[in-house]
């Protein structure tokens, strides 16, 4: 019995292994269960034993990328003093690690429509902790700190990194640098 629950959960582990092959070289769009279960060596039954529908299948398929590919670890962002200091460290750190992932990830923000209901708040939404991380406890009170918070947010998606670097041509670095100054921009601005 104890082989049997092995080779479930191996069979399991593998098609949330083609799934995330399948998302991130033709993304969620193009996917189907039958590309998952030739990409996994199985059939279509075996992956609906498996998975009841594609929501499971894309939350095996997140949790299996994530295992491999962890963010960067924000505590040693919390223990840095200081505005300006721990947005340059939060802003190159997630950059540099957008340089080892993020091509990986964008056909899954390019089909963003494609994904699953219940699956896409984490798909949208994974960077907005960074942004909290980046303010600390230098969050200014009302529209300062609202537009402050923004800049934030948009600094640490996906999509920003995408811009400043594959499309703009700057390093993670420089792109960490200009966000930096944006910020204290926006948070000098009164």
């Amino acid at each position: 019995m104890r082989r049997r629950a092995e080779l479930i959960d191996e069979t399991r582990e593998r098609i949330a292994a083609a799934a995330v092959r399948q998302h991130l070289s033709v993304g969620p769009s193009r996917t189907s269960i039958v590309s998952i279960a030739a990409a996994a060596g199985v059939t279509r039954p075996t992956v609906y034993r498996h998975f009841a529908d594609m929501d499971e299948i894309f939350s095996a398929c997140i949790a299996h990328w994530v295992s491999t590919n962890p963010q960067p670890d924000p505590g040693p962002w919390l223990a840095i003093e200081g505005f300006e200091a721990r947005a340059s460290r939060v802003l190159t750190d997630v950059y540099r690690w957008y340089d080892d992932v993020g091509y990986q990830l964008y056909p899954l923000y390019r089909d963003i429509e494609s994904i699953p209901p219940a699956a896409r708040p984490v798909a949208e939404s994974w960077s907005d902790p960074l942004a909290g991380v980046i303010l600390g406890q230098d969050l200014p009170a009302g529209r300062a700190g609202s537009r402050l918070r923004a800049v934030a947010m948009h600094l640490v998606r996906l999509l920003t990194w995408r811009s400043l670097v594959v499309d703009g041509g700057l390093s993670a670095d420089e792109a960490a640098a200009l966000g930096v100054r944006w910020l204290m921009a926006a948070r000098d601005a009164g």
